[in-house]
């Protein structure tokens, strides 16, 4: 195994404002753009070719990476003109790709935080002589998500996506995003048209009497689509419940990246990270959140579970709990915002404007 395919190409809408200037696997987590996390994991997997699959703010991704030299990699970018959807977006970059009609191909979803085995997955898939292989894991509630069962040997029987009834959730494995191709399997995604893997090319598979495979991996797995899912992604990587050989940093309560400012009475805890050039005052508490570079937290300000843009400015004494304050905005002194408030990118609260409780 030598190639990858990374889908990157995501506008990422949920999770904005977060994806406002910045695509979705460029947005910091743990310190570092997440698809850095993606790629390193790729690399120690024994991966070195990777072909990025981009369309949205596609131009930041080659700046940032250049071609891959520097995490040990071969890094090649193909832009979607329109949105192709998954199986597109696969198809539209398999010119890049060097694998023989039978070798495997590694196929990643650009917002799943995983600690599958990647190397089983890839066994599996060989050792099955499979067509494709799923990485599947197993969840609580699988309603918002797509069902794969599958028989004793692990060989797929069916898709059935998003079930509603209690008669549709016939199994809790769901498809988790991470995929090996047959390589000759991917040529035969229709091209010039947006094509759904899910919806579309593996059903399609099925009927035809193609072997796809599902591997059950139950280990550390999380879609980062909402911002409390990737402010709680970037926290369990600082913490190390996630693994990622990218973490810039020793594992533990807090990590707090170069140049950034912490005054010394200030408390940081449950896997916050401190971005380059940020300032966190005195009096300042903040618990698992993301400190993105040249914010700053002003004395007194209590954080909690959240993320705080690309200079930015939290007030004096402002209380943040479950919130996304995007690039630029300033929320002034006194202020309290709870779970699920979004703040502009540049906007610009007064202080003492925005309460959830009683005013003391």
């Amino acid at each position: 195994m030598t190639e990858a395919i990374l889908l990157v190409g995501g506008k990422g809408t949920r999770l904005r404002p977060l994806t406002v200037h910045t695509p979705k696997p460029m947005v910091r987590a743990a310190g570092v753009p997440f698809l850095t996390h993606q790629l390193a994991r790729a690399r120690a997997a024994g991966v070195d070719h990777i072909v990025l699959a981009t369309s949205y703010l596609a131009e930041v991704f080659e700046p940032y990476f250049g071609d891959g030299a520097s995490l040990g990699l071969h890094i090649e970018y193909v832009t979607e003109e329109e949105p192709l959807g998954t199986g597109g977006a696969i198809r539209n970059v398999a010119s890049r790709l060097h694998s023989a009609p039978d070798d495997p191909v590694l196929i990643f979803n650009g917002d799943i935080l995983t600690g599958l085995d990647i190397r089983a997955l890839v066994d599996t898939h060989q050792r099955t002589e499979a067509d494709v292989s799923l990485h599947l894991t197993k969840v609580t509630d699988p309603r918002a998500y797509g069902l794969v069962p599958t028989d004793e040997t692990g060989r797929v029987t069916a898709f059935l996506e998003k079930p509603q009834t209690p008669e549709e959730i016939v199994t809790d494995q769901i498809n988790a995003g991470a995929y090996v191709f047959r390589r000759s399997v991917i040529d035969t995604i229709p091209t010039g048209r947006p094509v759904s893997v899910e919806r579309e090319t593996f059903p399609d598979l099925l009927s035809a009497g193609a072997h796809l495979q599902g591997m059950v991996d139950s280990t550390y797995w999380l879609d980062l689509g909402t911002p409390a899912a990737f402010v709680r992604g970037s926290a369990d990587l600082v913490l190390g419940r996630a693994p990622s050989p990218a973490v810039p940093g020793r594992c533990g309560d807090r990590l707090v990246l170069p140049t950034a400012r912490v005054a010394p009475d200030a408390k940081l805890a449950g896997g916050t990270v401190v971005g380059e050039g940020a300032f966190v005052a005195e009096g300042a508490r903040v618990f698992g959140s993301t400190i993105l570079p040249g914010a700053v937290i002003e004395p007194g300000a209590v954080i909690t579970d959240s993320l705080i843009g690309t200079k930015a400015r939290v007030g004096e004494r402002s209380i943040l709990t479950g919130t996304v304050i995007g690039d630029g905005a300033i929320i002034g002194p006194d202020n309290e915002l709870t779970d699920g408030a979004r703040v502009w990118c540049d906007a610009q609260i007064p202080a003492r404007a925005l309460r959830f409780s009683p005013d003391q």
